[in-house]
């Protein structure tokens, strides 16, 4: 380094030095780690070359205390470990190891909540307290996305899993000890499930979400009114994931026919680094050529889900969502949870296995997991075979064919004796 001067090796590792880059005459040391091609340096404060030399030899026996017992010699505040943990995030992302989008999404946690909570905080003091503190912090400080205040378990379970790797990634650093990764388990909170829409509230949507575009008073909102209302019917119509419908491509579009014959669609979708085509009823094809019909965007590279310009929607129209969602008085879910983008897959699911669909059958299709569906779905054929989980019952009385025909057809009988027994008698002429 050329602004080093007077340097003198005291031992190997150890030197003292002076700086010729600052006004004052006072010394430094540098102490090399063991077995590491770091150093760290401290200001010794002195102009005294015998007390220079004391100090340096002091703090090279701190850090190697420190190292033996496991206590951090670097001390970094979590904003510059995060930053670090962000380019090295973004490396493996140009290596291909995981999606480019990660690095961006980590970014957006580590400049948001995390840094109002530990920005400022020196790395090594982020312990047990602070990582069990967040949950309420958080729910108390944030708000949800668009206009939903409430910040969702699943949220936070993200955004501290990004905590927990940016702390995993100093104790590599060795910013932290390494008994500190112990700390940042896994956080155990309430799933806050999505729910997915009624079969009522689905035709609900249908009607109100027409009347809804037909109301529109601009040129610009009509046009999102219709891609946004038509987006909702193939999000409802195939249980694609948000992600895989951003980078759906016209492309990716094909029309086909089943077995018998009957015309229907398949789409080639994308997301969380898997692809599959997933196969959909012609009324897709329709709502999809709604959108085409007006969108400035349609070359085969093209997104299907543009803005009006024809960029690439990154939201999804998700304000437009929303305002349909409250014009149907449809926003609330059962649970209480604000209804989002994710419902409509919710819904596909829920309206598939009520039909009856095989739920490998159906995983295959949504790219998911036959776990996934039987520990999410579950309550569908709870509901759908309601009376073979009530036979037995009291108050539940399972009614034999051979009876349940005889009891239809006394009433039948019945009622027209008392429709005969009512009727005005004529009038002799």
């Amino acid at each position: 380094m050329a602004f080093v001067t007077d340097k003198q090796e005291l031992k190997p590792g150890l030197v003292i030095f002076r700086r010729s880059d600052v006004q004052h005459r006072r010394w430094y040391c540098r102490v090399k780690l063991p077995k590491e091609d770091r150093y760290k340096t401290f200001s010794l404060k002195t102009e005294s070359e015998g007390i220079a030399r004391e100090k340096a030899f002091d703090y090279d026996a701190d850090v190697r205390f420190r190292l033996k017992h496991d206590v951090p010699v670097f001390n970094r505040p979590f904003s510059a470990v995060a930053k670090d943990y962000v380019a090295a995030q973004e490396l493996k992302a140009l290596r291909g190891e995981i999606s480019k989008d990660r690095p961006r999404k980590v970014r957006a946690t580590i400049d948001g909540p995390l840094q109002a909570y530990v920005g400022s905080t020196q790395v090594h003091l982020i312990g047990q307290e602070t990582w069990d503190n967040y949950p309420g912090w958080r729910r108390q400080n944030g708000v949800g996305r668009y206009r939903d205040k409430r910040i969702s378990d699943a949220t936070i379970s993200t955004e501290m899993s990004i905590l927990a790797a940016v702390m995993n990634f100093a104790v590599k650093k060795r910013f932290v000890p390494a008994s500190l990764s112990l700390s940042f388990a896994k956080p155990k909170l309430k799933t806050m499930r999505r729910d997915e829409f009624t079969l009522e509230e689905y035709r609900k949507l249908h009607t109100v979400g027409r009347a809804w575009v037909a109301r529109a008073s601009k040129s610009t909102n009509l046009w999102y009114r219709t891609v946004a209302y038509n987006f909702i019917l193939i999000m409802c119509n195939t249980g694609m994931r948000p992600p895989e419908a951003k980078n759906l491509r016209w492309r990716d579009v094909r029309p086909a026919k089943d077995r018998e014959g009957r015309e229907i669609v398949v789409l080639f979708v994308q997301g969380k680094g898997k692809s599959r085509n997933l196969v959909a009823p012609k009324s897709v094809l329709d709502y999809l050529e709604r959108v085409r019909a007006i969108s400035k965007a349609t070359a085969p590279d093209d997104r299907v889900f543009t803005t009006i310009k024809g960029a690439p929607a990154m939201t999804l129209y998700a304000g437009m969502v929303e305002d349909l969602l409250i014009e149907a008085d449809l926003r609330d879910g059962a649970n209480g949870v604000n209804r989002s983008t994710y419902c409509f897959r919710h819904t596909y699911a829920t309206f598939r296995l009520s039909e009856g669909v095989d739920v490998y059958f159906l995983a295959e299709q949504m790219g998911t997991s036959v776990k996934m569906i039987e520990d999410h779905y579950g309550h569908v054929n709870t509901i759908k075979h309601a009376d073979r989980v009530l036979m037995g019952m009291g108050g539940w009385e399972p009614v034999e064919p051979a009876v349940a025909a005889k009891e239809a057809g006394d009433k039948v009988v019945a009622a027209a004796g008392a429709r005969q027994r009512i009727a005005p008698k004529k009038k002799r002429g």
